[in-house]
C-alpha cells in the first residue's frame, strides 16, 4: 500500500471515529476535525460539556473511539476556551 493510500485510510478511520463520538456525546460535546496531516490530528470539541465529568474526559473519549477502530493515539495538547477545546492527537501506527 502506498503512503497516500495509507493516509486516505487513516483519514477515513478518523472520520468514522469522530462520527461515533458525536453519535453518543452530542449535544454536550461535538467533535469536528480541523486537520489531519501525517500522524497528527487536530480536533475541536464544542459544547456545554459536563463540567462535573471533567472536561479532559470529553477529549480523552475520542482516543477510546479511535482505539475501537484499531488506531492508537496519544493526546499531545489540549487548549481550552469558552465552550470549546482544541486537541492535538498523535496517531501511533
Amino acid at each position: 500500500m502506498t503512503l497516500q493510500k495509507n493516509q486516505n485510510v487513516i483519514e477515513m478511520v478518523v472520520k468514522k471515529a469522530v462520527e461515533e463520538y458525536n453519535k453518543y456525546r452530542a449535544p454536550e460535546a461535538i467533535a469536528n476535525i480541523l486537520n489531519i496531516e501525517n500522524d497528527r490530528v487536530v480536533v475541536i470539541f464544542q459544547g456545554s460539556f459536563c463540567e462535573t465529568c471533567g472536561v479532559y474526559d470529553w477529549v480523552e473519549d475520542l482516543k477510546y473511539e479511535l482505539e475501537n477502530f484499531n488506531v492508537n493515539a496519544d493526546i499531545i495538547s489540549v487548549k481550552e476556551g469558552k465552550n470549546q477545546r482544541i486537541a492535538v492527537f498523535r496517531l501511533k501506527y
